[in-house]
């Protein structure tokens, strides 16, 4: 997938835990690693403006398009 998850490496930059972020964020631990694990196909604007309040970061400090050429994708 072209679109790939970066939210490990901010989460390491503000020195805070998953589990952290899930309960300032009011999401589960579950959603959270799906999301972490880039294994969701999609999140809602609500859930990324209150991921990025909580980090104090932009959407695209967590989000980075890499487009993957092997596959035919642009």
């Amino acid at each position: 997938m072209p679109i790939v998850v970066t939210l490990d490496v901010m989460l390491a930059r503000r020195k805070m835990r998953g589990k952290e972020l899930a309960t300032a964020v009011g999401i589960s631990e579950q959603n959270l690693s799906l999301l972490r694990s880039g294994k969701v196909k999609g999140v809602r604007f609500s859930t990324l403006q209150r991921i990025c309040a909580v980090l104090d970061c932009q959407p695209g400090d967590l989000l980075c398009f890499e487009a993957d050429l092997k596959n035919g994708e642009d």
